[in-house]
């Protein structure tokens, strides 16, 4: 699944092409993602200038001048700007139609993603609920440890939540806790603050390098502009269950925690 740094470089990659153009409508060949699309989608959207294209958590905002397209990736869900008359490839689910001939595609062979018009994106149970941003000014160590006093979930599943903090995925909270040096599997709440505050900076320059090497390409993610991200490259655990630590060299471990594939080192993370 597209994690933040995915999103993050979906949204840098679009936003020179598509800010200040008014928008003449929208043609949706199929409705049915997870959540459906608006009947009256290009009805709703034509005619607004896009005045910003933001990100929350996961989610892409286009705003709008009297709302929001919301728009999720879902599992293998990629936007692409395009001429308006490319043609047209199984799985091109919806296009956003804009002025000077400009379209914005949204391809999703899976259907887990999210297109909808929304008049008031930041109440919505999808956004409002949202942790803060683990790149912005109020995630902290002292943060997480605060949230995390009595909890008893595993510290990587305590990361992921998204009522915590949003977009830590599961590539990225490996390679945090790693960085860190804290076991994955301890309990969040007995975790101290200075260990916390390690983490907190661990989770901001991963993010950060994975923004800027373009996300990790594994499956199905690809930039808007078709090249592969390459933080692939750079992962320290993620995957490499067997394989020896950079650190020690001792063999990775791999386990489960809620659901998810996680990958330490014994040795180095406790």
């Amino acid at each position: 699944m597209p994690e933040l740094p995915e999103v993050e470089v979906t949204r840098l990659g679009i936003s020179p092409h598509l800010l200040g153009k008014n928008l003449q409508g929208a043609i949706v060949r199929e409705s049915r993602l997870r959540l459906a699309v608006n009947a009256d989608l290009s009805a709703q959207v034509a005619g607004q200038k896009l005045e910003q294209i933001r990100r929350r958590g996961k989610y892409l905002l286009l705003d709008l001048q009297r709302g929001s397209i919301l728009i999720h990736l879902g599992m293998s869900g990629h936007l692409r700007v395009l001429p308006q008359d490319t043609p047209v490839e199984k799985h091109d689910h919806v296009d956003l139609l804009f002025a000077q001939d400009t379209c914005l595609r949204f391809h999703d062979p899976r259907r887990f993603g999210v297109l909808c018009w929304l008049e008031e994106a930041d109440t919505h149970p999808l956004i409002a609920r949202l942790g803060p941003e683990p790149l912005g000014e109020d995630f902290s160590g002292a943060y997480l440890h605060a949230q995390s006093r009595q909890r008893q979930i595993p510290v990587k599943a305590f990361l992921m939540d998204a009522h915590q903090v949003v977009g830590v995925g599961n590539i990225y909270a490996n390679e945090a806790l790693f960085a860190a040096g804290i076991d994955p599997r301890r309990p969040a709440g007995r975790i101290s603050l200075a260990r916390y505050t390690l983490l907190a900076a661990a989770v901001r320059v991963v993010l950060e390098a994975a923004i800027q090497q373009g996300g990790t390409t594994l499956r199905d993610f690809t930039r808007p502009d078709g090249r592969n991200g390459y933080f692939r490259l750079s992962l320290a655990v993620y995957g490499r269950e067997g394989q020896a630590c950079i650190r020690c060299g001792k063999a990775l471990q791999g386990i489960r925690i809620g659901g998810r594939a996680t990958t330490y080192c014994s040795h180095c993370q406790h």
